[in-house]
């Protein structure tokens, strides 16, 4: 505990606002808890109990936590906040799951807007059709007369209409691109399904979001996070991929019209067709887009795709429909010795490397590639994160703590649902399949663990992340429903620092992720404590109120 002098607060010595009646999950090193904290300028100069009201004036505002729990912000450690609230906007599929609901959605959108040139959104999920491969044909049966642009779920595949394809010249006869692929019927005609990089083809020719309408969607994304509690994130894709537009400038208008009330920290998209000349526009991206809350730290390395459309790369083969093994082992986006040099030099350039690592392969190559940085620069606190570690091979989970890299988790990936079942388990083989999301494994090696959504790939909540961190099934999966991996569950502390010093850790972030005195005020106030309940109960806890620098940015109704 702290030690609070004792005073009498006047006017001049009080706090802003004092949090009292409650309970205070610190997530501090001892694992102390406390029930009242005392903010002023934005920052927590107290933490204790019946102590801290002394810090309590005329002007001070006190938050009665009545009983409930009173926890630091979340931090989101990967995000795409500006394409999550520009699809808030289009025509978004994310809360169907079947094909008649989408095609009706996409009718409902399109027959709603006969103005607009393109029909674009996001959000079908795979489980939804045969092999997971929609067709352009059903798309041409809603809207035929104007071209149709769909990313699905995990945005590493796009489904498009046949005029859509037509304006892009892809026809039976264009090549494959060489970091994606163009689906094709059994008469080689292309379906409307693009994989990966083969989506830019499309992607490429829609309407550029205009820079307003960027502002608009990170402060619709805000408005969101700030609702589930989060006060910071690392926003996962700051530059021009396939049909994202740059949202950096989105940002800094953000920042300087005082609107931007989270912190933030962009990765830097690495163009995996350049080299390691562009480390120099890294470095001029970089002091260009630092400014107030936000800090262009960090390089994003995406290393591979997915493994539900085969392109996660993986160390043997994936397995096909008979359970033999395929010709396809995924893809690494970058040659592995090059992945090293780039990652040196970046490191070299205080830069925090970012890598999409989602295969056993990735993994190790991205896990290669900070070896190789450490082997050439000695230690830096330049602090590394893998995101996603959908397959990690056992002999790689202990070399996260070895050598300092973070292990960054999208949690609610980690749970049956039809698309692990039908479209990425049987691919994958049994023993392949249980090295899934060992976040239990990396928590036992010593690994630091982050956490994140990807959103707008899956719900940015991260009480529901936590919740299947802590039962490795969702909260609305009902008994009946199978653990995923149970052995690799980890408790709800564990889960929870994940969400706040784990990923205020890898967001540089120090004087955030804990309540402690001198640290940021960025704290939540939780609807009920989720440590006195059964764990199967996490899901159910909801965001009450959320503060950043002692700022109130949300209340519930």
């Amino acid at each position: 505990m702290n030690t609070i002098a004792k005073v009498t607060a006047t006017d001049a010595q009080a706090a802003d606002v004092v949090f009292t009646g409650g309970s205070v999950h610190r997530v501090d090193a001892a694992r102390s808890r406390a029930t009242s904290v005392a903010v002023r300028g934005g920052r927590i100069v107290a933490v204790g109990h019946d102590e801290v009201r002394e810090w309590i004036g005329a002007r001070t505002e006190v938050v009665d936590l009545a009983g409930r729990l009173l926890i630091p912000g979340f931090q989101d450690a990967h995000i795409h906040p500006v394409g999550g609230g520009t699809e808030m906007g289009q025509c978004d599929l994310s809360g169907y799951v079947r094909l008649a609901d989408y095609e009706r959605g996409v009718r409902e959108y399109a027959d709603a807007r006969p103005d607009l040139a393109w029909i674009t959104g996001s959000g079908w999920s795979m489980e939804a059709f045969p092999g997971g491969l929609p067709h352009r044909s059903m798309l041409d049966a809603i809207v035929p007369n104007r071209p149709v642009y769909l990313p699905n779920r995990d945005h590493h595949g796009a489904w498009a209409n046949s005029l859509a394809l037509r304006l892009a010249g892809i026809t039976r006869d264009t090549p494959d691109p060489a970091d994606g692929r163009i689906e094709r019927d059994a008469d080689g005609e292309p379906t409307g399904v693009l994989q990966e990089g083969a989506a830019d083809l499309v992607g490429r020719l829609l309407p550029a979001v205009t820079a307003e309408d960027q502002v608009a969607a990170l402060l619709r994304a805000q408005e969101l996070l700030h609702s589930l509690g989060i006060t910071a994130w690392q926003d996962a894709l700051l530059g021009a991929h396939a049909n994202v537009t740059d949202a950096t400038a989105a940002y800094l208008t953000a920042v300087d019209r005082g609107l931007l009330t989270a912190r933030v920290v962009g990765a830097l998209w690495w163009e995996r067709d350049r080299g390691i000349e562009q480390i120099e526009d890294l470095l001029a991206r970089r002091a260009a887009g630092t400014r107030g809350r936000l800090s262009c730290t960090t390089v994003k390395i995406m290393q591979d795709g997915v493994a539900e459309n085969f392109t996660a790369a993986m160390l043997s083969p994936y397995l096909t429909s008979c359970g033999c093994a395929s010709d396809n082992s995924g893809i690494s986006f970058i040659d592995p010795q090059a992945l090293c040099t780039y990652v040196t030099a970046l490191d070299a350039h205080d830069f925090q490397v970012h890598f999409h690592a989602l295969g056993d392969r990735a993994v190790r190559e991205a896990l290669d590639a900070v070896a190789a940085m450490r082997a050439a620069n000695g230690w830096k606190d330049t602090r590394p994160h893998l995101a996603h570690l959908q397959v990690v091979h056992p002999d790689d989970v202990a070399r996260f703590r070895e050598l300092g890299a973070s292990a960054n988790m999208q949690p609610l990936w980690a749970a049956h649902e039809p698309q692990m079942d039908e479209l990425t388990i049987p691919f994958l083989g049994a023993e392949r399949a249980a090295w899934q999301y060992p976040f239990g494994d990396l928590a036992r090696s010593g690994a630091t663990l982050a956490a994140g959504s990807d959103w707008p790939v899956s719900s940015p909540d991260p009480l529901q992340g936590i919740h299947v961190a802590v039962n490795r099934r969702a909260h609305d999966a009902g008994d009946a429903s199978p653990v995923f991996f149970g052995e690799q569950c980890i408790d709800l502390r564990a889960a929870l620092s994940a969400y706040t010093a784990g990923s205020a850790y890898v967001n540089h972030l120090d004087d955030t992720g804990s309540i402690v005195v001198g640290n940021h005020a960025d704290l939540v106030v939780l609807d009920r404590d989720p440590f006195a309940a059964p764990i199967d109960e996490i899901g159910a806890t909801r965001v009450l109120e959320t503060f950043v620098g002692g700022e109130r940015v949300y209340a519930a109704e």
